[in-house]
């Protein structure tokens, strides 16, 4: 007899996103990073720093920014980091009652 070899099933790491606490993949999240010179946004997910997550939705980015966000980076958030977020904010598309739904 011989063995059947089983296909290994690649592991794909999972984060919450901190405005609407639903986990997904990392990939598809945005992450923001503290770092000393303050509030970055990372999109490779690579840089040095506490770091905490984000989907692409405008409703994500508000809640978190009313305090979830600074409360994930273990930071308070300064007016410059507020305006650095919400200018990346800003570039995210508008969201559409169908993705208001499926993020609730």
């Amino acid at each position: 007899m011989s063995k059947k070899t089983q296909k290994r099933v690649k592991h794909i790491p999972q984060r919450t996103c901190v405005g609407c606490r639903t986990v997904n993949a990392k990939r598809t999240l945005i992450r923001i990073v503290r770092t000393p010179e303050g509030i970055r946004v990372d999109p490779t997910g690579k840089m040095n720093g506490r770091g905490a997550y984000l989907h692409n939705l405008r409703s994500c980015w508000e809640r978190g920014l009313k305090g979830a966000l600074a409360h994930a980076l273990n930071v308070e958030l300064t007016e410059a980091d507020r305006q650095v977020l919400t200018a990346w904010m800003e570039t995210l598309p508008a969201e559409t009652a169908a993705d208001e739904l499926a993020t609730e």
